[in-house]
């Protein structure tokens, strides 16, 4: 019998600047490593799915811009861990003072 998943729901606003606008899915644990020995051995496979956020662009670009994929999954794999980052949290505090319509220049 297939094991069913079930992903977290998707909130009103972001889960780092807290702006109501499109989100996106992050995916804590990149799924580009999910077949790696590294991340096997650390993560369950239900954890390397359902590990989520739900970020607007803006979030999400910043956190690729910042970080490896190696280093999301091995350090910034949680929402406390990416945040205990100063140039993210300091880029997140910022966005979360600008309109709804604001888009920072990539």
């Amino acid at each position: 019998m297939p094991e069913f998943i079930r992903l977290p729901p998707q909130p009103d606003a972001c889960e780092l600047c807290a702006r109501r606008l499109p989100l996106t899915r992050h995916h804590l644990i990149p799924k580009a490593l999910h077949d790696k020995p590294y991340v096997q051995k650390r993560f369950a496979k239900s954890e390397r799915i359902t590990a989520t956020l739900w970020v607007c662009r803006a979030c999400h670009n910043q956190i690729h811009k910042l970080f490896s994929e190696k280093e999301l999954a091995l350090t910034y794999n949680s929402r406390e861990a990416l945040l205990g980052d100063e140039r993210l949290r300091t880029f997140v505090a910022w966005l979360a003072s600008k309109p709804a319509g604001f888009t920072p220049r990539p």
